[in-house]
């Protein structure tokens, strides 16, 4: 369609369009290069100076953080990869009744803040570990292997997979010979975003690890807040950034191959009831979504138990600051700050997000090549730790006009770099499926750019918008790394006031975290059910 759209325009027309959508780039280019490129720069030149990445790479103890963090982002990458494949299939190729609920289900833990899903594994691991670690980790991730390789498994043709089974062929071996190849590709971009999540975890380590099982991500955060030593912190965050490069470069080779090989059929065609030992499947998909629900109904399970049995103390402690006055601020005061700092953030990213996916069509339909560049640009603050940004901005932004360190506004716009990349991918599908020739009869017609954007694109696209502003929001709600480095003591949001009542002795503080994790998982949850109701069908990963 773009092309057909390009094609009706005259040579010069596409060069000033082309030129035009490539000026309006500069403008998230230069909201990424503030504050995104500018910190993450200051920070590996901060480890480049005076031998602090020598000295940190020849530290035994920096490789047994980097074999400890390898280890268990590989271990939770193969088991979220297991858990997740029954329920891609389920996802794609099954036409059942609650595929709704399940879609819903899995998708929960993903948004689910990392504080709370290390407390909700709390409850049936109290002394934490590294098996804790790894399946929380899994379970955070679940989503991406059953949305990644369910929307290609939902498009490959079955013909293929039938004529191995007429040949005689078992059902294994016609998964092994002919279905696992062709969905290889989305199972490897799949397993390297959730191994790059994994890598960077850091709620889910900090509440389930403590002091005995640390993370490149956990030390640069305790070297940062509780040493004081930068020079480390920053040699650690290279060594990092050097890893998380590595991983992108890989996903984005298989991701190429991926997008190759999607043009096949639609999903209604292929869906179909189960059969025969398809049932097996379907109950191992059951099987996982159980044990995906299993963790947030202990959460909630803890939340009302005492001592002396079922009690709402610890909902009812939420309008104090806790145990001889563990927080700076009243729990209800904080949800409200996170409610009021999401928002905020959900803005700013809706504006950069939305501006930035219809430059992307812009210039991919005028036959821009800069637009491969802003793509993978945009998607970059995925893959850098937030705790690397958000240590970043403390080490450059008080260069800006007075000392930006202290705005009210820098939470925000760290949440808001998180939640850009995510927005852009749900509304980029959709903008690129409006037909092109909608928009040239309406300007031909007369109507302005603007009017076309507003009569056309807008109306198409709406619901895409409301759901991609509710997944942004959720995700904004639960931020913990960058917040954690950057939320000033007196406006704490919910995860950071989780994480201090968790770290603090006594009953009451202990009730109170658990009771503001289930608060955070209810308006969770409701706004992912909210998102799959005005989802848009194959309208992105997420």
């Amino acid at each position: 369609m773009a092309r057909a759209g390009a094609g009706l325009r005259s040579p010069g027309g596409l060069v000033t369009a082309r030129t035009g959508w490539s000026a309006a780039a500069l403008l998230p280019l230069a909201f990424l290069g503030l504050f995104f490129a500018w910190p993450v720069l200051a920070i590996v030149s901060l480890g480049l100076r005076e031998g602090g990445v020598t000295s940190a790479l020849v530290a035994g103890e920096t490789w047994e953080l980097v074999g400890f963090t390898l280890g268990q982002a590989a271990a939770s990458t193969v088991v979220a990869v297991l858990a997740g494949l029954p329920v891609a299939f389920v996802l794609a190729r099954c036409r059942i009744r609650g595929l709704g609920l399940v879609r819903a289900a899995v998708m929960v833990p993903f948004v689910l803040p990392t504080v709370v899903v290390g407390l909700a594994f709390r409850t049936f691991w109290p002394d934490g570990g590294v098996l804790p670690i790894v399946l929380a980790n899994a379970f955070f991730n679940v989503a991406v292997v059953a949305r990644t390789v369910g929307g290609l498994w939902a498009h490959t043709d079955r013909r293929a997979e039938d004529a191995a089974r007429a040949l005689g062929a078992s059902r294994p071996r016609a998964f092994l010979s002919v279905v696992l190849p062709a969905l290889a590709p989305a199972v490897g971009s799949a397993a390297a975003v959730v191994f790059l999540f994994c890598a960077t975890s850091f709620g889910v380590v900090l509440v389930l690890g403590g002091s005995r099982y640390r993370t490149l991500e956990t030390e640069i955060y305790l070297r940062t807040v509780e040493l004081f030593d930068l020079s480390g912190a920053a040699a650690l965050s290279l060594v990092q950034f050097a890893a998380v490069v590595a991983v992108l470069v890989l996903g984005a080779l298989a991701r190429r191959r991926r997008e190759t090989a999607l043009s096949l059929r639609g999903r209604e065609e292929l869906a179909r009831r189960p059969s025969d030992g398809e049932w097996y499947v379907v109950g191992a998909a059951a099987v996982v979504v159980v044990a995906l629900l299993a963790p947030v109904a202990g959460l909630v399970t803890r939340s009302l138990s005492t001592r002396d049995g079922w009690s709402f103390a610890g909902y009812a402690a939420l309008a104090t600051r806790g145990d001889r006055g563990t927080l700076a601020v009243t729990g209800i005061d904080a949800a409200l700050n996170s409610v009021r700092t999401a928002f905020d953030a959900t803005a700013v990213a809706l504006v950069v997000g939305v501006f930035s996916a219809v430059v992307l069509v812009g210039l991919r339909r005028s036959g821009g090549r800069f637009a491969e560049v802003l793509d993978t640009a945009l998607m970059l603050p995925l893959g850098v730790s937030a705790v690397t940004v958000g240590f970043g901005y403390l080490v450059t932004m008080d260069a800006l006009p007075g000392d930006f360190r202290t705005s009210p506004l820098l939470v925000p716009l760290a949440q808001a770099l998180v939640v850009t990349p995510l927005i852009v991918r749900m509304v980029l599908p959709v903008l690129r499926a409006v037909d092109e020739r909608l928009r040239q009869a309406a300007a031909t017609l007369g109507a302005s750019p603007a009017r076309v954007w507003r009569e056309v694109d807008l109306p198409l696209v709406g619901r895409s918008l409301v759901a991609a502003a509710g997944f942004g929001y959720v995700v904004a709600l639960g931020e913990f790394g960058a917040t954690s480095f950057l939320a000033r003591p007196e406006s704490p949001t919910l995860p950071i006031v989780i994480a201090r009542l968790m770290s603090r002795p006594g009953e009451l503080n202990s009730q109170m975290a658990y009771a503001a994790c289930a608060l955070l998982m209810v308006v969770t949850v409701g706004c992912v059910l909210l998102i799959e109701r005005l989802r848009v069908p194959s309208s992105g990963e997420f």
